[in-house]
Order: structure tokens, then C-alpha cells, then sequence
């Protein structure tokens, strides 16, 4: 029984954070916000979906680097701003829409204030959102991979209790 018990937590605690590299990420906003929309993997690359988690916030907020790496854009695409970082291991985490206060080719730590949190994020249930995305480059599936970003994320380890034995049955 301890052995299922230990594969179990094994299973639990290795999902998605086997993808963060060590140098450790966090929330990219401060306090740790409200998920307001989870990812929602398209079926293909092509299809509609969300790419992407969406964070409750507020205009004019400070937005953070998740994890150390370089920005790699700061700019509009399709008439919003947005920041992207590249970090080790190919992945490159994404920030819209966000007022950027970096510049391209600057290297970044875990929460440096890479720019503000700009309103208008189409479907956001607070007065502003910040849409986090995370892919990988270059993988041996296609040239780009999208993944949920809250997986970055050190979570709270399960913590299993020993099961005592000879305890009486339901049954009696």
C-alpha cells in the first residue's frame, strides 16, 4: 500500500512543473491574481482556442518577468502591446496586453518589472487581464508548441498521510 501511495504522489507532483527549468518561475503579477480564463488547447495549431491562461488584474498594474531569460519582443501585434521573453530551454512566455518597459535583448530575472498592465483584453470578467502564454520552440513535433503556463509554477506538494493498518472495517 505505501508503494501505491508513493507512485501516486510521484505522479501528482511531476504533471506539468517537469517543464520549468530550475532557476524557478512565478505570477507575473502581484498579488498572486485570479485565473479568469484556464488554457484551452486547440486540437491543431490551426483551430481556435485559448493559447494561453487569462490573470485578473488591474489597468496600470505592474507586470513581472515570470522567470529569468531575454526579451525577445516588445511591441503591437495586431494593435496591442505585448512582451515576449525567451528562457532557457527554448520556452517563451508571452505578456498582453502590456505596456512594455524593456527593451529588446534586455536579460531579465524572476520578477523584474517588465512593463504595465494596458485595459482592453477582449473577454476579460475583470477590469483588466493579462494574457500569459508559454510555448516551446522548435520541438520535435512542430515548430512551435503551445502549453499551459500556471505549469511553471512551484505548487504546494501533496502531502500523504501513512495509512495505519488493523483499523476496523466499514463493515465491522
Amino acid at each position: 500500500m505505501a508503494g501505491v501511495v508513493l507512485a501516486v504522489a510521484t505522479l501528482l507532483s511531476s504533471g506539468s512543473a517537469a517543464a520549468a527549468p530550475e532557476a524557478g518561475f512565478d505570477w507575473p503579477l502581484r498579488p498572486r491574481p485570479v485565473v479568469g480564463r484556464p488554457f484551452e488547447p486547440p486540437d491543431q495549431d490551426w483551430l481556435p482556442g485559448h493559447r494561453g491562461v487569462d490573470l485578473a488584474g488591474a489597468a496600470g498594474q505592474a507586470v513581472y518577468a515570470a522567470g529569468p531569460g531575454v526579451v525577445v519582443f516588445a511591441g503591437k501585434v495586431a494593435g496591442k502591446p505585448v512582451v515576449a521573453i525567451l528562457h532557457d530551454g527554448g520556452l517563451r512566455t508571452t505578456y498582453e496586453p502590456v505596456e512594455a518597459q524593456v527593451s529588446v535583448g534586455r536579460r531579465v530575472i524572476r520578477g523584474t518589472r517588465i512593463g504595465e498592465l494596458a485595459a482592453g483584453h477582449a473577454g476579460c470578467p475583470a477590469p483588466a487581464c493579462l494574457h500569459w502564454g508559454l510555448r516551446r520552440e522548435d520541438t520535435a513535433h512542430a515548430s512551435r508548441e503551445y502549453l499551459d503556463p500556471l505549469g511553471l509554477l512551484r505548487r504546494t506538494p501533496i502531502r500523504l498521510k501513512p495509512v495505519e493498518h488493523g483499523m476496523p472495517s466499514a463493515d465491522g
